[in-house]
């Protein structure tokens, strides 16, 4: 066997194995969109056919009115559970950004006392599992008040997603030469003018990247927001899409409907950043 048929049966077999992961990763969401607009009879015909010969958009409508006649009453609570998801989590994604951008920036460039010991507590909250801080967390929020309420899930969405800000960043940050600030410093700018006026700009993928991957932690958490809601005012809309069921059963396709939906926000945000994702993950600025 030559080379050249060597290299070709490994571009043959590279494209195959990137066929088989899409095909997992978007089979799956394909089927909850056709879910989504067919009838209750098609998804449970057998034997089971991959497109509907009755598609609407009844359910859409559904939806997104709350004028929903089956036994559940979820699809009148949808709209009200999609405000308050969108409400923490972009309240969670601006607070966590403005501190933790600062935060990771102060522990890459300067040198203070306990600094490595600091740092090293911030990552040891990343490794401990939720279910372990649950009930510490639902004791105080009980004694402070806060239980079924938006705040009470920003506040706690910030316990993990600033720590996992400050760890991104600062390898970014890490990554941009000392030389850029020193520059800045000469001309005559002080520190803050030269982390606003040259680190950030030349980390806005970064931040970008940063930024997305913080509003979709807090737009796909579940156990927290099931734990500390409990009424239509705060629960949030993973927590919601669990109850488009009743004592009849779960309502498939009002729950594949639900997911296309609650799904729309982080997909865009991802296909139209999707740049920045990239050129974030895969790059600094200027290297050292």
């Amino acid at each position: 066997m030559n080379i050249k048929m060597k290299k070709t049966i490994k571009k043959i077999l590279l494209y195959l194995m990137v066929i088989g992961i899409m095909l997992a990763v978007l089979l799956p969401y394909i089927w909850l969109i056709i879910s989504s607009v067919s009838k209750k009879v098609d998804i449970l015909e057998v034997p089971l056919k991959l497109f509907s010969n009755h598609l609407t958009f009844e359910n859409y409508k559904n939806i997104i009115l709350g004028s929903s006649n089956q036994t559940t009453d979820a699809a009148s609570r949808f709209m009200t559970a999609f405000k308050n998801s969108t409400i923490v989590s972009i309240l969670v994604t601006l607070i966590s950004m403005f501190i933790g951008v600062p935060a990771a920036y102060a522990f890459s460039r300067f040198d203070f006392k306990s600094k490595l010991f600091f740092f090293n507590s911030i990552m040891f909250l990343q490794m401990i599992p939720s279910i372990a801080l649950i009930i510490p967390m639902y004791m105080i929020m009980i004694k402070f008040k806060l239980l079924d309420q938006k705040l009470t899930l920003v506040i706690v969405y910030l316990s993990f997603i600033l720590p996992y800000i400050i760890w991104i960043m600062k390898g970014y940050f890490d990554g941009i030469s000392w030389e850029l600030e020193e520059a800045a410093l000469v001309d005559g700018c002080n520190r803050f003018q030269a982390f606003y006026k040259i680190i950030l700009p030349v980390s806005s993928s970064g931040i970008a990247t940063t930024t997305i991957f913080a509003f979709i932690m807090s737009w796909n958490e579940f156990f927290y927001a099931l734990n500390f809601t409990y009424t239509t005012s705060s629960k949030t809309l993973p927590v919601l899409i669990t109850e488009f069921s009743s004592k009849f059963g779960t309502d498939y396709i009002l729950t594949s409907t639900a997911g296309v939906i609650a799904s729309i926000p982080p997909v865009l945000l991802s296909l139209i950043f999707q740049k920045y994702i990239v050129s974030g993950l895969s790059s600094g600025a200027v290297k050292k």
